[in-house]
């Protein structure tokens, strides 16, 4: 099994999204990336610890790949917006991949660099590539919290 950290606005959907998708077998939505040791969602919610929502992806790789996982991932949101998805702002929603290894870093940079030259979007791709760092289950009622609710999504 392999793990893959991705950001992109608020954690509730994006976990779903990525819950469903055959050769994942745990999702977790938590934080990561910043300097507040054991965050709070209420710390992360001031925009000060400096963690984003994230989702934390644990897959089997020879069912699916991390490539087809970070194609997802710019697939569903929006990477030209920095620090915001929808009506969520501020840097915890921020659009990153965090990567666990150098193989990781390369697929992750090559896509970026790819769809931004396909010219998909007029803007620039504003989608940090950083490596991982402590990552902090975020608390039990924001785990599976649409799954929880009977609801797929939580898009405008």
């Amino acid at each position: 099994m392999a793990v893959a950290t991705f950001g992109a606005g608020c954690f509730w959907g994006v976990e779903e999204l990525f819950r469903t998708l055959d050769g994942v077998s745990e999702t977790t939505v938590g934080y990561m990336g910043g300097q507040t040791g054991n965050p709070t969602y209420q710390q992360v919610c001031t925009d000060t610890s400096g963690h984003a929502e994230v989702v934390q992806v644990i897959y089997d790789p020879n069912v699916i790949a991390f490539e087809k996982l970070v194609k997802i991932f710019f697939e569903n949101h929006n990477p030209t917006q920095l620090n915001r998805q929808g009506p969520d702002f501020g840097s915890q929603y921020r659009s990153v991949i965090f990567y666990a290894d150098k193989s990781q870093q390369e697929v992750a940079t090559r896509l970026k660099t790819e769809l931004e030259a396909s010219g998909k979007f007029s803007k620039n791709i504003v989608t940090a590539i950083d490596p991982a760092a402590d990552y902090w289950p975020a608390e039990d009622y924001h785990q599976q919290y649409l799954l929880k609710r009977g609801m797929t999504s939580c898009h405008i």
